[in-house]
């Protein structure tokens, strides 16, 4: 019998059912990747994560979709800083994370936790062959980092997507951010990635390493509110820092428990 510790976080909320739920399981090693797998798809949330403390006292940390381990992801990691921060060294300020993308460290910032992520800069391009008549939408901008980015005129119009994820799954790049100025923030946003077995992610860090040095230079500020107006919404506070960028926001604790394999 392996009993492993289970914490579902709604990240990116200061109340349950609202930002992106997250499961952690902290370990004392890794467990093989299939089953690590098995289990995010048995969780069946956008991403599991699996942390294990290391001799120096920082993490590594991995993440895993139902369909598939990841490079980099922001919810998870606010909830594994929550998970650390309160329960396993609720002493601690900080704690760091090593992980495909780097080091990556979550702090206490007042009632918020932040994040130091990598800015991933997108480039112009021109949107893919199709992709007026498959989306329903002309974006006024077209970009691509490591995922597409297609920049909308206004928070309605992000609103309206109705994506065609068979036609996000077979571009080139990561899934498809949508994203305009916002109502009441600087910034809104959607994120869609089918790739990752993921219709409509609910609010997505990794993301904001591409909206937020796009809405910075834009506006010309180092601060960015950012939205993502998905069904359950989330709200990050974000600022550049050079090739950083660091966001994030509050976290509350829904469930926890242990998954018992026999």
């Amino acid at each position: 019998m392996i009993d492993i510790p289970i914490y579902q976080v709604d990240a990116f909320a200061s109340e349950v059912f609202k930002g992106n739920p997250a499961a952690v399981c902290p370990l004392d090693e890794f467990l093989d990747d299939d089953l690590m797998q098995a289990i995010a798809l048995e969780n069946n949330l956008s991403e599991t994560a699996f942390l294990v403390e290391r001799d120096d006292g920082d993490y590594d940390l991995r993440w895993f979709t139902p369909a598939i381990e990841v490079d980099l992801c922001g919810h998870a990691t606010l909830a594994s800083g929550w998970l650390v921060l309160n329960r396993l060294r609720p002493d601690a300020a900080e704690v760091s994370f090593h992980t495909r993308s780097g080091e990556l460290s979550v702090a206490r910032d007042g009632a918020n936790l932040m994040m130091n992520f990598p800015a991933l800069v997108a480039q112009p391009m021109d949107p893919p062959a199709g992709f007026a008549d498959a989306m329903g939408f002309e974006p006024e901008a077209f970009l691509r980092a490591a995922k597409n980015m297609a920049v909308l005129g206004s928070e309605a119009e992000v609103l309206a997507v109705k994506p065609d994820l068979d036609f996000i799954k077979g571009m080139e790049g990561f899934g498809l951010i949508v994203t305009a100025p916002g109502d009441a923030s600087d910034c809104a946003s959607r994120y869609f990635a089918p790739q990752a077995g993921i219709a409509e992610d609910p609010v997505t860090g990794s993301a904001h390493s591409t909206i937020v040095p796009y809405w910075a230079e834009r506006l010309g500020k180092s601060d960015i509110h950012a939205r993502q107006v998905s069904a359950r919404g989330g709200d990050l506070s974000c600022r550049t820092e050079g090739e950083r960028v660091v966001m994030g926001g509050q976290a509350v604790l829904f469930l926890e428990g242990e998954i018992r394999l026999s």
